[in-house]
C-alpha cells in the first residue's frame, strides 16, 4: 500500500475501496475532525480572526488511524465531499498531517457520484486544495461563532438562560414569527358566490356567475346572504329553466416539465409528497449516494445530494433519452435535449443536479435491495430526472359563456389532456393548493346558440383565509428565495429552531412559541440589521465571493465585527430585562388597580401585575401556552366531589398543555387527575407485560397510546394497537393506521420490521 484516500463516510470508503487497486487504502474521517471550542476566545478578533481549533474527541481514534496509515503511504488523495465543508475538512487533515507529508504527493479529488467510472476518472485527474473555499468556510464558521457567542449571553441576561441566537437561524425564526403575526392581524371577510348547476343530455356541469346586471363580479361583489339570495331569485326568474350558450373559446396550452432536483427542490418535494422532514430527506439521500448493494456489490445510486445546479452530464442525458424511448416511446423524446438554467444565485454550475447515477437503474427492478424510505426517495429522484427530458404535456382549455337574461352571464371552464407527455411520469407538487386550483373538469360539446337545462342556481358562502403557516417545504422555499443560508444548511436550521423550542411542528405546520416570539422581538428591535433578510442574503453573497477568490475574508470579518461588537456592548447596558419580557397592557389589576402586563414565564406568556412582587396577581392567557398560578377564587369548583386525600374541594385547573382536576388545597395537597379519563384499549404492553396501552392526548392535541404503568414503563406508539402478533417478526402487537393516500393498514410498530398489510 502506497496511496491513501481519505473520504468522510465509512460507507463511502467501503464502496470506493472495491473500485481502486491493491495500491490504494481508503479510510474515513467520519465527518469533521476539528472544531472551535465552545468558549470565548476561540476566534481571536485582535489578531486577524485567528481560529483556535481543537480535535473532536470522538473522532480522535479515526484521525490516529489516518496518521498511522500516512506514515506508510507516499501519496495522499483528499476525497472529502465536493463542497465548502468538504474542502475545509481536507484542509484540517493537511494541518494535522504536516509531519507525515514531508516530500509526499498530495492531491484533491472530488467524487460527484460513487460509480466505478467516476471514481477512477477523478483519481486519474486530481486537482489541488482550494484555499478560497476553505477561507469562505472559515469566515462562515467565524461569523456564526461570533454572533452566537455574543448574542446568546445577552439573551440569557435579558430573557432566559439557555437561549441562543444565530446568523441564519434568527432570520429563519423571524419568517415563522412574522407569519404568525400576519395570521393574528388578519381580518376575515365574508363573500358569496353563485353557481349554475347545468345539464346537457347526460352530461352535468357547473358554471360560475361572473356578470350580473351588466356589472362584472369581483370577489366581494356579493357580501352577504341577503344580497346573494336576491341575486339568486333574479337569475332563476330570468332563466326560466334554461341558459343559452353565447360564446365558446378553445385554446391549447403546453405545460413544461420541472428541472431536475437541486438540494432545495428535493427537500421541498420530499416534504410535500413523502411527508419527509428535511433532515430525514438528507439522511436517506446520503445513503443512496454512498452506495447500496443491488446485486453486483455496493454502488452509489444517485449523484451528490448537496448541489444548487440543474445541469445534467451529456452522457446522462443520452442514457435518459434511451430510457424514455424504451419505456414511454420515441414520441415522448423532444428533438433536442432540454437544458435548464438555475434560479439560484452563485450556483456551482460545475456540479450536476441530483440524478440517478444510471437512469437505466429502474426503481421497480431494485426495490428488494432498498428499504421502504430509500425506495420512495430514489423513485422520486428517478421520475423527476426522466420527466425533465420528456416532451411537454398538451392540454385543451375550454371556456363557455352562458346567458341568463340580458346582462347576466355564467362561465364554465374545463380542460382535457390531449397528450400527457412528461405528466405520464411525474408532476410537481404545490404548497397549500386550494380546492378548485387547476381542477380539470370535463365539459360537454357545445356550440353558440345551444340551450342547456338549468337544474338549480346555488349560492355559496365563503370566508377569506389568512396566509397559511409554513410547512417544511414552504419554509425551505422561502429560505432559498430570501437567500438565508444555503440548501445544505436548511435541515440544520430547522432542527435548531425546534431544539431551542422557538417553534413547534404540529400537523406539519410551524408555530412560533412564546419564547421564540419574545426572542425575535428583542432581536428585531435591537439588532434589526443582523436579522434583516437582505443583510443575511448580502452576507451569503459575500461569502460566495470569498469562495470564488473575488474577496478577502479577513476584511469582511473586520467590517462586520467592528459594528456588531459595539452594538452588543451598547445594548448590554441600555436594555433592561423587563423591557424585553414584559408588555404593559391597558387593563388594570383587579387587586391593586395598577397596570397589568403580559410577561414571559417558565411555561410561556401569562398576565401579571406590573408591581410584582408587591402584588402577586396572575392569570392565564386564554389560548396561550403559559399556566402561571391563577387565583383560587377564579377556578371552577367541581360540584359533588372532594379530594380523596384531604376532603378539600376539587377544581378544574389549567395545566401546561391541557386542563386537569386538582385539589384546591394545593400546594399542601398535590392530588391531581386528568380532566378527560384516558381510554384503556385492554391491549397488554409488549415491553413490560404488566400494564395495558392507554389512549392519551399529547400537548399538541394528537392522540397516542402508552403503557398504564408509566413512568415505570415508557413504551408508547402513535397509532391504535391491535392484540395480534406480527407475522414477520413476532412482535406481540400490531398498529392500525389510516391515511388518505394508503387507506387503512395494519403495520408493525417495530422500526426494524417493515411488515404492512392492507385492511379491506
Amino acid at each position: 500500500m502506497n496511496k491513501l484516500v481519505i473520504v468522510e463516510s465509512p460507507a463511502k470508503a467501503k464502496t470506493i475501496k472495491k473500485y481502486l487497486g491493491q495500491d490504494f487504502e481508503v479510510l474515513a474521517s467520519f465527518g469533521h475532525i476539528r472544531q472551535l471550542p465552545r468558549k470565548n476566545g476561540a476566534v481571536d478578533t485582535e489578531h486577524d480572526f485567528a481560529m483556535h481549533y481543537q480535535l473532536i474527541e470522538k473522532n480522535a481514534k479515526h484521525v490516529n488511524m489516518i496518521i498511522k496509515a500516512m506514515q506508510n503511504a507516499d501519496t495522499l488523495y483528499l476525497a472529502t465531499d465536493p463542497d465548502r465543508e468538504g474542502e475545509a475538512i481536507s484542509w484540517h487533515l493537511l494541518e494535522i498531517l504536516k509531519e507525515q507529508l514531508q516530500d509526499k504527493l498530495v492531491y484533491r479529488v472530488a467524487f460527484h457520484e460513487i460509480t466505478q467510472s467516476a471514481i477512477q476518472e477523478a483519481v486519474a485527474n486530481p486537482g489541488t486544495l482550494s484555499m478560497n473555499l476553505v477561507n469562505a468556510q472559515q469566515a462562515r464558521l467565524a461569523l456564526d461563532y461570533l454572533v452566537g457567542f455574543n448574542l446568546s449571553p445577552l439573551l440569557w441576561k435579558k430573557i432566559r438562560y439557555g437561549l441562543s441566537a444565530g446568523r441564519v437561524q434568527s432570520p429563519a425564526l423571524r419568517l415563522i414569527a412574522e407569519r404568525e403575526q400576519d395570521i393574528e392581524k388578519f381580518k376575515t371577510r365574508e363573500y358569496w358566490t353563485i353557481e349554475a348547476a347545468c345539464k346537457k343530455g347526460e352530461h352535468s356541469f357547473t358554471a360560475k356567475l361572473n356578470l350580473f346586471e351588466g356589472k362584472k363580479l369581483t370577489q366581494f361583489s356579493l357580501k352577504d346572504e341577503k344580497q346573494a339570495t336576491k341575486t339568486q331569485t333574479t337569475l332563476i326568474k330570468h332563466a326560466k329553466g334554461k341558459l343559452q350558450v353565447t360564446k365558446v373559446e378553445k385554446k391549447q396550452r403546453r405545460r413544461q416539465p420541472s428541472a431536475p432536483f437541486t438540494t432545495s427542490t428535493l427537500q421541498q418535494e420530499a416534504a410535500r409528497k413523502l411527508g419527509f422532514t428535511t433532515k430525514r430527506t438528507m439522511q436517506i439521500a446520503q445513503q443512496l449516494y454512498e452506495g447500496i448493494d443491488t446485486g453486483n456489490g455496493a454502488e452509489g445510486l444517485i449523484t451528490y445530494m448537496r448541489t444548487d445546479s440543474v445541469n445534467l452530464a451529456a452522457e446522462a442525458v443520452v442514457e435518459i433519452r434511451e430510457v424514455i424511448s424504451e419505456r414511454y416511446g420515441k414520441e415522448n423524446i423532444p428533438k433536442q435535449p432540454k437544458k435548464y438554467k438555475t434560479k439560484a444565485k452563485n450556483a456551482q454550475e460545475a456540479h450536476e443536479a441530483i440524478r440517478p447515477t444510471s437512469p437505466k437503474c429502474i426503481p421497480d427492478e431494485i426495490k428488494k435491495a432498498l428499504k421502504p424510505d430509500q425506495l420512495k426517495l430514489y423513485s422520486l429522484i428517478w421520475k423527476r430526472t426522466i420527466a425533465c427530458q420528456m416532451v411537454h404535456a398538451t392540454l385543451n382549455l375550454v371556456a363557455i359563456d352562458l346567458s341568463c337574461g340580458e346582462g347576466n352571464n355564467f362561465r364554465a371552464t374545463g380542460s382535457t389532456l390531449v397528450n400527457p407527455g412528461f405528466m405520464a411520469v411525474y408532476q410537481e407538487g404545490v404548497d397549500d393548493k386550494k380546492t378548485g386550483d387547476d381542477d380539470e373538469k370535463m365539459l360537454p360539446t357545445l356550440a353558440v346558440d345551444d340551450w342547456v337545462n338549468l337544474k338549480n342556481v346555488d349560492t355559496g358562502q365563503h370566508f377569506t383565509d389568512p396566509p397559511p403557516r409554513f410547512t417544511e417545504a414552504s419554509l425551505v422555499k422561502s429560505l432559498e428565495e430570501f437567500g438565508i443560508g444555503r440548501p445544505s444548511t436548511y435541515a440544520n436550521i430547522i432542527s435548531t429552531l425546534q431544539k431551542r423550542n422557538y417553534v413547534i411542528l404540529d400537523k406539519k405546520r410551524f408555530f412560533a412559541t412564546d419564547v421564540g416570539r419574545v426572542v425575535i422581538k428583542f432581536l428585531t428591535e435591537h439588532f434589526n440589521q443582523y436579522v434583516d433578510y437582505s443583510f443575511t442574503a448580502k452576507l451569503e453573497d459575500q461569502l460566495d465571493a470569498v469562495s470564488r477568490g473575488e474577496q478577502e475574508w479577513i476584511p469582511l470579518m473586520e467590517k462586520f465585527w467592528s459594528k456588531f461588537n459595539a452594538l452588543v456592548e451598547e445594548k448590554g447596558v441600555s436594555v433592561q430585562r423587563k423591557d424585553v419580557t414584559q408588555e404593559i397592557l391597558e387593563e388594570t389589576c383587579p387587586n391593586c388597580s395598577q397596570p397589568l402586563s403580559k410577561r414571559l414565564g417558565k411555561r410561556g406568556n401569562f398576565i401579571g401585575c406590573s408591581t410584582y412582587p408587591t402584588c402577586d396577581y396572575t392569570r392565564n392567557i386564554e389560548g396561550g401556552e403559559s399556566n402561571e398560578t391563577i387565583p383560587t377564587a377564579q377556578l371552577e369548583v367541581i360540584e359533588g366531589r372532594v379530594c380523596p386525600k384531604c376532603d378539600s374541594p376539587l377544581q378544574i385547573k389549567p395545566g401546561r398543555y391541557n386542563k386537569f382536576i386538582g385539589c384546591s388545597n394545593y400546594p399542601k395537597c398535590k392530588f391531581k387527575e386528568p380532566l378527560e379519563k384516558p381510554f384503556d384499549t385492554g391491549v397488554q404492553c409488549p415491553t413490560c407485560k404488566k400494564g395495558t396501552l392507554i389512549k392519551k392526548k399529547s400537548r399538541f392535541g394528537n392522540f397516542f397510546y402508552s403503557c398504564s404503568t408509566y413512568p415505570k414503563c415508557k413504551y408508547a406508539i402513535s397509532n391504535e394497537p391491535i392484540d395480534t402478533s406480527c407475522p414477520k417478526c413476532q412482535w406481540p402487537i400490531l398498529m392500525l393506521k389510516t391515511t388518505k393516500r394508503r387507506g387503512t393498514e395494519k403495520l408493525c410498530p417495530e422500526k426494524s420490521c417493515d411488515y404492512v398489510e392492507q385492511v379491506q
